[in-house]
């Protein structure tokens, strides 16, 4: 499964607007990252998709976080067990 997740790291970053992918498990541990985001920001990306699940009635439903900037956006989303952050520069 590591070297899956690595390729998919790298296949994003191939994204010209993409400038930083990180991947956590629940408790904010980094499974893997590339760029702007890395060990630091795991704890803060897991807590605000945990968050956002709680203000959603479905628990079914995966909310998709999205904290905006003149530089930039950082979308966070869960996905089962695993977290997903993609920082992206403004076009």
């Amino acid at each position: 499964m590591e070297s899956t997740l690595e390729q998919h790291l790298d296949d994003t970053m191939k994204n010209p607007a993409v400038v930083g992918v990180l991947c956590t498990d629940q408790q904010g541990h980094n499974l893997g990252s590339r760029g702007s985001l890395s060990d630091e920001h795991g704890g803060v990306v897991s807590v605000l998709a945990k968050q956002a699940a709680a203000l959603v009635k479905d628990p079914t439903d995966s909310p998709t976080v999205c904290l905006e900037s003149e530089s930039g956006n950082i979308l966070v989303r869960s996905h089962g067990n695993i977290t997903v952050a993609v920082h992206k520069i403004v076009s």
